[in-house]
């Protein structure tokens, strides 16, 4: 070969091998404009009440990672803010960027409401009736004498650390029970949406199948998906302190929290996760814990 043609074909392939690496480690970014609601400097995160976010998402309540650490002097609950949200697809990571206080908090402002019937553990779970994702009707009755975990989701939350981490973590749960000739038969998990209007029944076993995969062996009671008349939903949401609102300006766009919880045999609340700071195997652990708790009493 010559050694012309060798030099293009090499300095081809570096080439090419540049860009795509930047394609692969190309990140979104998009402006943000938000109240903070609250602080946790410990984990880095705030959860902001923001704005909707042109081309992205609409606006809703959340926890986003922060990696900018001078804000922790400054950051506050009702500080307003803009900031660059970065979305890295490619490695499921967000976090906010270039973070500016455009206004510090308003002290005659009231601080945001205590929700006063957040659950406990101990506590009973409240009573409620929703439809599956196979249209059958469904209660905590359902599911007494197995160890239940529940957590809300939202089908059309984008952020990969949100309600699609939700999902991941059920969804791998419920792969890891379905292998387990025990564990299979003594527990169960529940996944409700607030979005009645978009998540039918149809489309919440399409959005079950999707997370399990083709080859899951998890069967329609293992994981249910559910949904159901707002009042239900808010019953239940309320029990566990989970903040839920229809936005005002969008009918069908919700703002929201994240609650997950482990509800044993007995339909006592045994455990309690107020984010996404656990993992699959952490669930499974609690709800061992409390078909084990059960067991000796």
């Amino acid at each position: 070969m010559k050694p012309k043609i060798l030099y293009l074909l090499i300095l081809h392939a570096i080439l090419f091998a540049a860009c795509e690496k930047q394609v692969t480690s190309e990140v979104k970014r998009y402006p943000l404009k938000g109240e903070v609601l609250s602080v946790d400097k410990e984990n880095r995160k705030a959860s902001i009440k923001h704005e909707k976010i042109d081309g992205y998402m609409e606006a809703m309540t959340m926890d986003f990672p922060i990696r900018e650490d001078w804000v922790w002097g400054d950051l506050a609950p009702g500080a307003e803010i803009r900031a660059e949200l970065v979305v890295d697809d490619a490695n499921a990571k967000y976090w906010l960027e270039r973070i500016a206080i455009v206004a510090a908090p308003n002290p005659d402002r009231p601080a945001p409401p205590v929700n006063e019937n957040f659950a406990q553990v101990g506590s009973e779970l409240a009573d409620f009736t929703l439809t599956n994702q196979d249209g059958k009707k469904i209660s905590p009755k359902d599911f007494r004498g197995k160890a239940l975990a529940i957590t809300f989701i939202y089908s059309r939350c984008p952020l990969p650390e949100y309600c699609i981490l939700m999902s991941k973590n059920f969804s791998d749960a419920a792969n890891k029970l379905a292998e387990d000739p025990v564990m299979k038969d003594k527990a169960r998990l529940l996944s409700i949406s607030f979005d009645p209007a978009t998540d039918t029944p149809e489309k919440l076993r399409e959005y079950r199948t999707g997370y399990l995969g083709k080859n899951s062996k998890a069967g329609p009671d293992l994981w249910q998906l559910a949904t159901g008349p707002d009042k239900d939903i808010r019953k239940i949401a309320d029990s566990f302190g989970l903040r839920y609102e229809v936005d005002e300006k969008d009918k069908t766009q919700f703002n929201h929290s994240l609650r997950t919880v482990v509800v044993g045999p007995d339909g006592k609340i045994t455990k309690i996760f107020g984010g996404n700071e656990w993992t699959t195997d952490q669930l499974l652990s609690e709800m061992q814990r409390s078909l084990q708790a059960d067991e000796a009493k």
